[in-house]
């Protein structure tokens, strides 16, 4: 479950509660050495002009107008009397720091500062689904997917990318994993792809002094045993060989990159580690709960601040480690959203409610970074708003994801990865 607080509502609660339950049951069904299990060996070393894609999904409902500010609009403030960030130019402590003369960043969200002044971090603002739906459950599911309201259409968007290339190393069969107790749901249909929720601690359950024995154990036993039983189990001792050879948790960051020793911190330096090691990663999937925030969403302390603080300081040390100059993986990309952004106006609770529009985050050596990106800015005055109450989405996800998968990602065969979908494209990929 998230470390983090979600004073969410009871529809995102018992979805949290479903991950989980679901998450435990993918874990002991992993324990029994499925047949899927993939064949994983050390590969040789191998450089691609196809990047690594890390996607970071902010489950909840991310409050984009507190992570990327629009200070520059009067009615942020007077929407926001109690729940906002103070102008640049403010004489308090806790203030945006500018990134136009319209958009900055509040104090939580400041580690990110460097990546986008380096030109490595676009933002995208009024992003979305044009879908209306208030609904975590299905909106994360239309996202995660790639197309709205499609009850036939099962895999992710993300599994159908890696589903429609080539490898790009034909002899490391794990291509992707998801860091989650169960596979997430963007992955879905993605060869060669594990949940792994921890790599550091990934192993057969038990004391760690028999750990070795047990393995050889599996190993010998079931090497003259037939297919599938055989495979699955020299797959279990494989993968479980390549995490101990990776050592993730001896793993030191470049460029003095400290992860915060949270869940998603943790999660972000297993990555930056399994893509180091130049073992045929092509995609990671993480999460970070902690959005929905309908009660004390204070943007300068609490607990959005704190999971606001998570996020960007893991975000940082990643592109610190990994994307910097000086950062040992140049081929890398990271892409962050949420299903959808809050209410313009704060509600009776000082929270603030299902939203529309959101912020997204797209970093990495090949984006066209040092942007906030916007498509006719909706505004935030009452008339301007969705409904009289939210941020018009202006920006499909879609496009920017799609963007990313032609430009980044070398597929073009866009329409089966976001089906009966044409994008325009942002520009945030080089």
């Amino acid at each position: 479950m998230s470390e983090h607080l979600d004073c969410g509502c009871q529809e995102y609660n018992e979805l949290s509660r479903r991950s989980f339950v679901a998450g435990a049951g993918a874990a002991l069904a992993a324990a029994a050495f499925p047949a899927w299990l993939p064949r994983v060996v050390l590969a040789e070393s191998f450089v691609s002009t196809r990047d690594v894609i890390v996607s970071v999904f902010m489950r909840g409902g991310a409050d984009g107008l507190s992570l990327v500010v629009p200070f520059g609009d009067a009615n942020y403030y007077s929407s926001r009397p109690t729940l906002n960030v103070a102008p640049p130019d403010s004489s308090k402590t806790s203030k945006v720091t500018a990134l136009t003369d319209y958009f900055g960043l509040p104090p939580a969200m400041s580690p990110l500062v460097p990546a986008y002044k380096a030109g490595q971090l676009a933002m995208l603002h009024a992003v979305g689904n044009l879908t209306v739906n208030r609904s975590h459950f299905d909106m994360q599911r239309f996202i995660e997917i790639g197309k709205p309201n499609d009850p036939n259409l099962i895999t992710g968007w993300l599994g159908r990318h890696l589903a429609s290339v080539p490898p790009v190393r034909t002899s490391a069969p794990l291509r992707a994993l998801g860091l989650a107790d169960g596979l997430q749901r963007t992955l879905y249909g993605a060869p060669k792809t594990l949940p792994i929720a921890d790599p550091a601690n990934y192993g057969i359950a038990g004391s760690a002094a028999t750990a070795q024995a047990r393995a050889d154990f599996l190993q010998g036993d079931y090497f003259m045993t037939l297919d599938p039983v055989r495979s699955a189990a020299l797959d279990a001792t494989n993968t479980l060989t390549l995490l101990k050879n990776i050592n993730i948790t001896a793993y030191k960051p470049a460029n003095s990159a400290t992860y915060p020793n949270s869940a998603f911190g943790r999660s972000l330096r297993s990555a930056a580690a399994l893509i180091k090691a130049d073992v045929g990663i092509e995609a990671v999937q993480i999460d970070i709960g902690g959005w929905d925030t309908h009660q004390a969403e204070d943007p300068n302390a609490g607990s959005l601040f704190r999971t606001m603080t998570d996020f960007a300081t893991s975000l940082a040390a990643f592109w610190a480690d990994v994307m910097s100059p000086g950062g040992a993986a140049a081929n890398v990309t990271l892409i962050a959203l949420s299903e959808f952004g809050r209410n313009v106006r704060e509600n009776a609770s000082l929270g603030t409610d299902h939203g529309r529009g959101g912020a997204m985050f797209v970093m990495g050596p090949g984006i066209a970074g040092g942007h906030v990106v916007t498509k006719d800015w909706p505004g935030l005055a009452r008339d301007q708003q969705e409904n009289g109450q939210d941020l018009r989405v202006t920006i499909d996800h879609r496009d920017v994801l799609a963007e990313v998968v032609s430009k980044r990602l070398g597929n073009t065969n866009l329409d089966l990865v976001f089906p009966g979908f044409k994008p325009t494209f942002p520009g945030v990929a080089k």
